[in-house]
Order: structure tokens, then C-alpha cells, then sequence
């Protein structure tokens, strides 16, 4: 029998604010600030202190839900969310559940098998939970994470494939780090997903039981967690078996999720309004406002490339995958006199290998926007080769300096002088008879060797151009 996943996404978001949800301490590093060091009767929960809303969380958890297409409701409700964990001071957590900010948004995504929108169910208000660490047979817990502002992403059950909720978290990731809301270092946990996963037969509207698995914070784990969760229920089932509804945590060691405890319903966790924080009633100017100040996002500026700058699908998309890199790529563009195309070709190309290879992000890159473009126009009037370019550009994001003195040190500037290139055209030529044999004789392919050689002769130095056609001459009269 064949099945079906069905698979909705929780997202937890850290936004962007200075201070914590509802008072005022600092909102620092969980990794490197010192342990409890940033904490206050309110975020530990002391009898008597009295929560105080954080109203730039309000106003960044706005901006993502108009983002989303979402209602943003000018009235939302604060509840008291009941459970025990070490990590959770006041014994409950203030989140929000029946009435949330936001409600009934979308993210359309794209896969190999096409477009398909995912629907938000609500967008809501949290504060985060302490943070609980294990060693040497030890529990440490850490409370300066505890009452950071988190927006929780609550998505219907639409996604059908780990491939779709990859394409899904990848987009909103996006989403997040455009509007400023969310730093997206996933190492940190700044932002984390939850994958609720059930599966059914196929061709079934039934809805299954489901299990959760918690704390995914990388793309990687997500999708592995989600595939070994749907073969593991499927296996199940096949054998007769009934999945139980339960937490589970993924190991990516050993590439399974394992049981952490049964999961929770709704009414488990006893949810009542708090008593400490009236309702949050929002004036609708000022929601008004907030959407007239969002910026241009990922998908409207992937179509602006593609039809601006005349770049393929692919490649508009790479560039627009980070707004830095995406504003970069067009500051690049207004300072080169060459078109967009040779400046995306190199962005995609050897600027990407160089962030990949190095593990850097678009922050750590010092190199200028005018000195990249000089480089770029440098090769596209062939000042430079390719090949020396790259070399040139390796040295700048390395160490920095200027394309114009970096070419003249190392001699890397392309020469057209016939005579100069002829005489290492007839080098290579006098050293390769038996290839040159070879060409006579049909293999034309050959003849990319040979310009290579020329290359490698004169250190990058010819003009491929001008080598190409002295060679070709060259070997036609060989021929004849």
C-alpha cells in the first residue's frame, strides 16, 4: 500500500528587539553572554512581578504578518500557557492561542513538482523558554534566554513531501531576514522548526495521527527528520501497527527521531487569559502604517531581476536568496559600465565559491561594490583574462586592495600584440607534433588544448581571441 504524508510546520522566530517581552532586561547571546546574567524578577517569574508589553515585538510580529497575507486583528488576547519544564521559571508560558495577532496568511512555494501555496493558520506572540543543557551526568540551565520576544508560524497542514516543507522553511527564512524581524543563524537557534507529520494512504482525505518533532534548527535536519519520520509511521502501518501521538526529538548522528514524551492537546495545557496584561488592542492607522513601510521582499524582487536585468529564473533567485547579497548585487550593477549579466555571472560563479568555500556570510565580505565592478569591467574590456580576473579577485576578497594595483604587481594584464602571441602559438605548436598529428587528422577538439597551452605559456596573458585565430592559421597551414 502506498501513503501519503501530511506534514504542517510550527516555526519559532527570536525577533529583533533590545530588550525581552515583557521586561526589560538586555536580549543577549544564549551562546556566548555569561549564564544568568541578564535576567530580572519578571523573567524569572518572582511572586509579584507584574509583566509590561514590548511594544516593537507588537510592531516586528506586524510586519511578518502582513507579510504573510495575513488578518492582523486589532485585538488579540495573551494567555497562560500551563506546563512544568526546568527551563520555564513561572511554571507557564505567556503565548497566545485562541485569539492571536495575526490569522489566514500564505506563502506560495515552488518544487520540482510546481507551485503550490501553503496557508498560514496564525501568526502569534510568545516569549521563549530558559535554556537547559546536559554534562557529566549534570543539568545546567541558563535564564537569559528566558522572555526573549518570540513569534510563533503556525502553518496548516499542507505540505506533502520533505522537498515541499524544505521549499517552504527556505522562503520564509527569507521572509524573515528581509524584513529585519529575525537574524536567521539557525546555529543559534534564533529560529527553529517544529515538523507535525502524519501519514495516510494515499488517495485518503483522512487525517492521522501525528507526531511531532522538535527543534529542527537546520534545513539539513529538517528534511531528514521529516523523511525518516514518514518512513518510520509508514512501516507501521504496513505492519498493522498504530502510530502514538508524542514529542519526538531527531538525532542527526544517527539520522532517526526518538520519543521524548506523549504529546500534548490543547487542553493539556490549560489555557486561560493572563491576568496580568489586558487585551492588546492595535489602531488600525498605525497597522496601516507599519505595511507601508515594509520592504520589497524576496518574490516581487526575484520577478524585478528577472525582468530588469533580463537574468534567468535560476539566476534571479540565487541573487535575491539574501537581501544583502541581493543589494550588493545591484550596487555592483550602478557602479559597472558592463551589463548586469557579466556581474551575476560572477556573483554566481566565483564570488559564491569563494562565501561557500570560506563558510563566510555577505556581513564578513569587506570587499567594495566599486572595486568589484572595476574588476568586472577590467575583464569584460579584456584588459584582463578570465582567468586572471579570478586570480585578482580571490587576492581582493582575501586581503583587500585595488584591482588596477593588484594586476599591475603581478603582471596579470592581457596582451593583443600579435607578434607576442604568434611566438607562443609556434612554441607550442613545435612541443605538441604528435597532437598536432592528431588535429590534422580529425580531432578538432584539439584545438582548446592548444589555446590552453598558449595560456599556461604566457600566464594568462593572451588574448583568447586573437590565440584562437592565430592558432587556427597556424594549423590550417600545417594542413596544407
Amino acid at each position: 500500500m502506498k501513503y501519503e504524508p501530511v506534514i504542517g510546520l510550527e516555526v519559532h522566530a527570536e525577533l529583533l528587539t533590545k530588550s525581552k517581552m515583557f521586561c526589560g532586561c538586555q536580549v543577549v547571546d544564549s551562546i556566548t553572554a555569561k549564564p544568568n546574567h541578564y535576567i530580572c524578577p519578571v523573567c524569572t517569574g518572582q511572586p509579584g512581578a507584574l509583566p509590561v508589553l514590548n511594544k516593537k515585538a507588537v510592531e516586528l510580529a506586524i510586519r511578518v504578518g502582513l507579510a504573510l497575507g495575513c488578518e492582523i486583528h486589532t485585538e488579540s488576547i495573551f494567555a497562560r500557557k500551563n506546563y512544568f519544564y526546568p527551563d520555564l521559571p513561572k511554571g507557564y508560558q505567556i503565548s497566545q492561542y485562541d485569539q492571536p495577532l495575526a490569522t489566514d496568511g500564505n506563502i506560495q512555494i515552488e518544487t520540482e513538482a510546481g507551485i503550490k501555496d501553503v496557508r498560514i493558520r496564525r501568526v502569534h506572540l510568545e516569549e521563549d523558554t530558559g535554556k537547559l543543557s546536559h554534562a557529566d551526568g549534570n543539568s545546567f540551565i541558563d535564564y537569559n534566554r528566558s522572555g526573549v520576544p518570540l513569534l510563533e508560524i503556525v502553518t496548516e497542514p499542507d505540505m506533502r513531501s520533505s522537498e515541499e516543507v524544505k521549499a517552504y522553511a527556505t522562503k520564509l527564512h527569507a521572509i524573515l531576514r528581509y524584513l529585519g524581524v529575525n537574524s536567521g543563524n539557525m546555529e543559534k537557534g534564533v529560529i527553529r522548526f517544529e515538523a507535525n507529520v502524519s501519514v495516510r494512504e494515499a488517495g485518503s482525505d483522512q487525517l492521522n495521527t501525528r507526531t511531532e518533532i522538535k527543534n529542527l534548527n537546520s534545513f539539513r535536519a529538517l528534511t531528514q527528520g521529516t523523511d525518516y519520520e514518514i518512513w518510520r509511521q509508514s512501516e507501521i502501518y504496513a505492519s498493522g501497527g498504530m502510530v502514538e501521538q508524542e514529542t519526538l526529538g531527531f538525532n542527526e548522528a544517527t539520522g532517526k527521531t526518538y520519543s521524548q514524551r506523549g504529546k500534548e492537546s490543547a487542553h493539556d495545557y490549560r489555557y486561560f487569559p493572563e491576568p496580568d496584561l489586558p487585551p492588546l488592542v492595535l489602531d488600525r492607522s498605525w497597522i496601516d502604517s507599519i505595511r507601508e513601510s515594509l520592504p520589497e521582499l524576496p518574490e516581487t524582487k526575484t520577478s524585478r531581476f528577472i525582468e530588469q536585468y533580463e537574468l534567468k529564473p535560476q539566476e534571479a533567485r540565487l541573487l535575491t536568496s539574501e537581501k544583502a547579497l541581493a543589494d550588493y548585487f545591484e550596487a555592483v550593477v550602478a557602479k559597472s559600465k558592463s551589463q548586469a549579466k557579466p556581474v551575476s555571472s560572477w556573483m554566481a560563479g566565483e564570488f559564491m565559491r569563494y562565501l561557500n568555500d570560506s563558510g563566510k556570510n555577505m556581513e564578513d565580505v569587506t570587499l567594495s561594490s566599486e572595486s568589484f565592478a572595476r574588476l568586472i569591467d577590467m575583464v569584460t574590456d579584456k584588459t584582463i583574462s578570465g582567468n586572471a580576473g579570478k586570480t585578482v579577485l580571490a587576492e581582493l576578497l582575501k586581503n583587500g586592495g585595488d584591482p588596477a594595483q593588484i594586476i599591475k604587481e603581478k603582471g596579470l594584464a592581457q596582451v593583443s600584440d600579435e607578434s607576442f602571441i604568434q611566438e607562443a602559438v609556434m612554441k607550442v605548436l613545435n612541443d605538441n607534433s604528435s597532437e598536432v598529428e592528431k588535429y590534422l587528422a580529425g580531432k578538432e577538439t584539439l584545438l582548446q588544448w592548444f589555446i590552453g597551452q598558449v595560456a599556461r605559456a604566457t600566464k594568462g596573458k593572451a588574448d583568447p581571441n586573437v590565440t584562437k585565430e592565430l592558432m587556427i592559421k597556424a594549423l590550417e597551414e600545417r594542413r596544407n
